[in-house]
């Protein structure tokens, strides 16, 4: 299996051109690494303007001295520089343009930026003295979040680490996604922000997927950036976002290290981007991803001992084609999937038109649904052995006690449920309900947390708990009382009553992994409130659905039509207030509503 040794990360970003301005050959005797600098300091680019494009370091001198293209907030083009010039400065000094966390560059914290001295003597460049220190762990605890992908509430049972996070620690018994797809709801997990407000709602096109997210400029609302500003390693292994491309696409700003695949859905045959470098995995047992997410992941706490860090792990498991290990291949045999109430099931007349006449599930459907969650539980196993396996680096390096872990899923998935073949995106509960628990310090073991929670609440409780202050794009709240097992201690903090979920649909887009195939639900546009006890759903093409889950847990009945005027009207504003909310105290407030009763 293959073993990165860590690496600080390297500067990338696409191309946006090459400029006219040429070193003159006669300009040698200067030393070809202040050649260099002088050809970006001519050409407009300035030491510490990285925020605005044109930093010295990130932006010109550091794609010069490693062949790079620039990265895409660049403002200005690169001067030419005679390949021999760079080739000498590299040779007198190897480390020229090597990004190792100068702040005021806009890179990485952690180290100096090396290579910016005259002469090409190695010395710091002035902004290094600027490098914001690495967190001591002492001080500084460190989080490990696991994110699966599809993973339903139903698949914990077959992970036994799991399921002893939930002795140790807490569990979140109302945890929701902002949208039941793959790239609007990692967004929101980065971002700590609503679909309509990072503008990603697909996993494709001008509203979908990395593109999307970079485009829309995301990056910089990252978790990431706010902790590796304060000295935190920050490590993003696995899956990012549907679209990335390893061999063509940079490593995300704000990670100080970068493990991460395009297409890992089969577990087999993939390339992983680290750190810039391409590391190709072929088909045998050793090249399993999990497995080598795991022991990527077990390297970078070890090599982290004594530093804080945060590490995200987002396994493309237990997604389709729900690719086991070769270990577990012949695990749970004779598993079948849940026959709960609402399994083939016929929509009742009232449900919205895209449900409304599902056929029943034939018995060869049935079958391969059956294959299909044996097969997710077998996947799940990796991924339960990996968290044990992260668990015992971070007790190796002495950190159990100072380390949070969070498990959860981007989404949830429907297998049978409501007659429905398997997928997601809807505003089911098999959907966008989905696992979130948390040990760590301070975390009161076998702790039920029944508030409304979601996904825009990572990204403040991850700056939380490690002492950094919000985010000022966040739209969601912070967690980290509820962890600690407080209540409100006013009425300011009595938490939310209820939370938004909102998708565009139709899927449409044939190369999309998430494309539905044929009677598996693939929705309009909706948005949907959910509280602790009902959910509500508003479609694009005027569809109203309402189901009260303290009667109706199962969703089998739509009885928005029965409403009282008062009560729709309540729902309504309650979904326009939420959907048009743009900051922390403007969602916390649309949020905390009293919807009329029956």
């Amino acid at each position: 299996m293959h073993r990165k040794s860590l690496r600080m990360p390297r500067v990338c970003a696409l191309m946006l051109g090459w400029g006219m301005l040429s070193v003159s050959q006669a300009a040698m005797g200067q030393g070809a690494c202040q050649q260099i600098r002088k050809a970006c300091q001519d050409a407009g680019f300035v030491q510490g303007a990285a925020s605005t494009g044109n930093g010295l370091m990130l932006d010109c001198m550091a794609p010069i001295a490693q062949g790079r293209p620039q990265r895409r907030k660049a403002s200005k083009p690169l001067p030419q520089v005679d390949a021999k010039v760079v080739a000498a400065c590299l040779a007198d000094n190897p480390d020229f343009g090597q990004m190792k966390g100068a702040r005021g560059e806009g890179g990485p914290a952690g180290s100096s930026a090396a290579g910016a001295g005259s002469g090409g003597s190695g010395t710091a460049a002035p902004a290094a003295s600027k490098a914001t220190p690495l967190a001591n762990s002492s001080k500084h605890p460190n989080i490990i979040f696991i994110l699966t992908d599809d993973l339903s509430l139903n698949l914990v049972q077959y992970m036994p680490h799991v399921l002893q996070m939930q002795k140790d620690g807490a569990t979140f018994t109302n945890y929701f996604v902002t949208d039941s797809l793959c790239c609007p709801s990692r967004s929101s997990i980065f971002t700590g922000r609503y679909p309509h407000s990072t503008g990603v709602f697909k996993n494709e096109g001008a509203d979908g997927g990395y593109s999307a997210y970079v485009h829309l400029g995301n990056e910089g609302a990252a978790f990431a950036n706010a902790l590796s500003a304060a000295g935190y390693r920050a490590a993003m292994m696995g899956k990012y976002l549907n679209g990335y491309q390893p061999e063509r696409d940079p490593p995300g700003p704000g990670w100080t290290s970068w493990d991460v695949a395009g297409n890992g859905y089969p577990e087999f045959n993939y390339s992983l981007n680290e750190d810039g470098k391409i590391e190709r995995h072929g088909n045998s047992p050793p090249d399993f991803l999990v497995d080598v997410l795991s022991g990527l992941g077990v390297d970078f706490i070890k090599q982290s001992k004594g530093q804080a860090f945060i590490i995200e792990i987002a396994t493309f498991a237990p997604h389709a084609p729900y690719t086991p290990a070769p270990r577990d291949e012949n695990a749970f045999p004779g598993l079948r999937a849940p026959r709960n109430p609402a399994y083939n099931v016929a929509p009742d007349a009232d449900s919205a038109k895209w449900l409304r006449n599902q056929p029943p599930l034939r018995d060869a459907e049935m079958t391969r649904i059956d294959e299909a969650f044996r097969k997710r539980a077998q996947s799940v196993l990796a991924v339960d052995k990996m968290i044990g396996d992260l668990q015992a680096a971070v007790a190796a390096i002495g950190e159990e006690k100072n380390t949070y872990f969070v498990f959860s899923s981007d989404n949830g998935y429907h297998m049978g449920e409501h007659r429905l073949r398997p997928g997601k995106m809807t505003a089911f509960d098999t959907d966008i309900h989905v696992p979130l628990i948390v040990t760590g310090p301070g975390v009161p073991a076998g702790l039920s947390v029944g508030e409304v929670v979601e996904n825009i609440d990572l990204n403040p409780t991850f700056t939380e708990l490690t002492g950094i202050a919000p985010m000022p794009t966040v739209e969601g709240h912070s967690l980290v009382t509820l962890l600690q097992g407080q209540k409100a201690k006013n009425k300011n903090d009595d938490w939310r009553t209820v939370t938004l979920v909102e998708h565009h649909g139709p899927l449409l887009e044939p190369s999309d992994p998430d494309m539905p195939a044929r009677r598996s639900g693939n929705p309009p546009s909706y948005e949907a409130i959910r509280s602790r006890t009902a959910v509500y759903v508003e479609y694009a093409d005027g569809d109203r659905e309402y189901h009260d889950l303290v009667a109706d847990p199962w969703e089998l009945h739509n009885t928005f039509s029965s409403l009282p005027q008062a009560q729709k009207d309540s729902l309504h504003a309650a979904v326009a207030a939420i959907q048009s909310c743009k900051d922390a105290a403007s969602c916390w407030a649309a949020q905390h509503v009293k919807l009329a009763a029956r």
